[in-house]
């Protein structure tokens, strides 16, 4: 009886006592592409193969992870989609898929383009998001 007490306490006390350590910090992780584009922008709908144009039409793009954002729009001709992200020479743009992205990092960094289901706007940034 001894003798199991003795070994239950040695192995207790070898053990890390993960109960009793502080919380580390999480470290701030890299920013990627999808900080670099998320805000609100506002600009115009300049063409749309199923209606006409439309001024004033907002567009907030949103980091949902590495590489991707979620573009939302009150507009219902723009519905809110997911885009994966990639860096090509200048430009940030649509990785892949049926929609175009794109914001020249150089020439006019505020400034962005998206197609979405036929529809094309373009338009600048208006706010950034708070950094966290």
């Amino acid at each position: 009886m001894l003798r199991t007490l003795i070994v239950a306490t040695t192995i207790a006390l070898s053990l890390p006592a993960a109960a009793a350590e502080t919380p580390k910090t999480v470290p701030a992780r890299k920013a990627d592409l999808a900080d670099r584009v998320a805000g609100t922008y506002k600009g115009a709908v300049i063409s749309d193969a199923r209606g006409s144009s439309r001024d004033n039409v907002t567009i907030t793009v949103t980091r949902v992870g590495a590489n991707k954002v979620e573009v939302k729009s009150g507009y219902a001709r723009i519905p809110s989609v997911t885009i994966p992200l990639e860096k090509a020479m200048d430009a940030i743009l649509a990785a892949n898929g049926p929609y175009v992205f794109l914001l020249d990092t150089v020439r006019s960094p505020d400034r962005l383009d998206l197609t979405i289901d036929d529809a094309s706007w373009s338009g600048t940034r208006v706010a950034s998001p708070a950094p966290k």
